[in-house]
């Protein structure tokens, strides 16, 4: 698949212009689009301007490509509900003239305590969760939609309806949701994303597992309404203990959970109710102490009353690999680092770096794998799975050895190889 697209001037049905800038942006030092162009040596027949007018003028669809790849990613999803992780992220910026950019919440620069924000872009990024065949027992999130959020002074400043992250989130699901009819989706998100605002507008095929306040108003199901009964039918039961009387007042269960990477003993009661918000769907909820690490009480709910505790609490850590996957293009692709001031440009750049890591993950779980040699490192012996890096890697070193490799008179091979290596080892210098 990618390694096509690095050997040849073809790729998954796009014209030349978005391969060329494929190529070059797995080998330029700096990602932006005059760095891309430097590391694929130029723009060859075309003018330099027709790459900038690619991302800002030109009429093709950020949501159809990632709509392009999900129907990829789905040969290695398992069978069931397909997971999906909703996030946002910072990318930060600099200059006032920058279309969407303000002033965002920093979660690296922030503590528990102190509260920094940072000039920049804050996306909305919704990701499928994999486990790749070659690297079992571990997720990957990998993006393939996003939506620039634009807080209320910059929705102002560029004369736009001011629209929250949640209500984002919600046109995102609605996206996929509406896609693929036929599959049956489950969100996994934080408590940002977790309320009434996307809760209560969940597409019917689609799931929801989030964070619930420890006072969280729980009820039972509403009486069945009599005919004769005067007055409106009641919306709400009797009210139930909330999840932190759950755990005070209720005999929890102890169990021994792998939980973000290690295992992690716990005591958990469940129950299933409706929480005031959202009166009309039953949520399993979950109350859970844990006992080892430190954390404090939790609670979490889940759309899909049946599931078990133990598989809410699993799925939702699983959320926190899309926290590698924003680690990942930000460090790896540049995803902070497009210059585009324009508003088609600045919406469609940045997130060319995610759909490269998704992209990048895919590519070698179908094929990289086998071509990957772990590095020899005898100081550090306990690494036993290929980490991001050691997937572009080898991304890198397929599309030079596909290079290298070609037949002597085939020019649009030696042509490759020309504009690869530069750009390679300027990237490793």
């Amino acid at each position: 698949m990618l390694r096509n697209q690095c050997s040849t001037s073809s790729g998954i049905g796009v014209p030349h212009g978005p391969v060329h800038a494929v190529k070059g942006w797995l080998f330029a030092g700096r990602h932006t689009l005059t760095g891309v162009l430097v590391a694929v040596g130029g723009s060859g027949s075309k003018h330099h301007s027709a790459y900038y007018r690619l991302f800002a003028a030109a009429r093709w669809s950020l949501d159809t490509l990632g709509l392009a790849l999900f129907h990829l990613i789905v040969p290695l999803l398992e069978s069931g509900p397909v997971p999906l992780t909703l996030d946002d992220t910072l990318a930060r910026k600099h200059g006032l003239k920058v279309f969407g950019a303000g002033m965002h919440h920093d979660p690296l620069a922030s503590s528990r305590n102190y509260s920094v924000t940072s000039w920049g872009h804050s996306w909305v990024v919704l990701a499928v969760r994999v486990q790749l065949p070659c690297i079992p027992g571990r997720f990957f999130s990998l993006p393939i939609l996003f939506r620039l959020y634009l807080n209320q002074k910059a929705a102002a400043r560029w004369r736009m309806a001011y629209r929250t992250r949640p209500e984002l989130a919600v046109e995102l699901l609605e996206r996929l949701c509406k896609s693929c009819p036929e599959r049956h989706f489950h969100a996994y998100a934080d408590s940002a994303y977790g309320g009434q605002s996307v809760l209560a507008h969940l597409p019917a095929n689609c799931d929801l597992t989030s964070r619930l306040p420890l006072d969280a108003r729980l009820y039972a199901p509403p009486p069945e309404h009599r005919p004769g009964t005067r007055g409106r039918p009641r919306k709400r039961g009797e009210r139930l203990p909330s999840p932190q009387q759950m755990l005070e007042q209720q005999q929890a269960r102890r169990l021994t959970l792998q939980l973000y990477g290690r295992q992690d003993k716990v005591r958990l009661v469940e129950a299933v109710a409706h929480w005031y918000s959202v009166p009309q769907r039953p949520l399993k909820v979950v109350a859970v102490e844990l006992l080892t690490g430190g954390r404090p009480v939790q609670a979490f709910y889940s759309t899909a009353a049946d599931e078990p505790a133990e598989q809410v609490l699993g799925g939702y850590a699983g959320r926190w690999s899309i926290e590698e996957s924003f680690q990942g293009s930000k460090s790896h692709l540049g995803f902070e680092e497009p210059q585009g001031w324009s508003r088609q440009a600045v919406r469609r750049t940045a997130p060319l770096a995610m759909l490269l890591y998704s992209l990048t993950v895919l590519w070698f779980a179908l094929e990289g794998h086998a071509l990957y040699e772990p590095p020899l490192r005898p100081w550090y012996r306990h690494k036993v799975r290929p980490s991001f890096a050691d997937m572009l890697t080898t991304l890198r070193y397929a599309c030079l050895r596909a290079a290298i490799s070609a037949n002597p008179q085939d020019k649009q091979g030696r042509q490759n190889l020309l504009l690869l290596l530069p750009g390679s080892l300027k990237a490793a210098a």
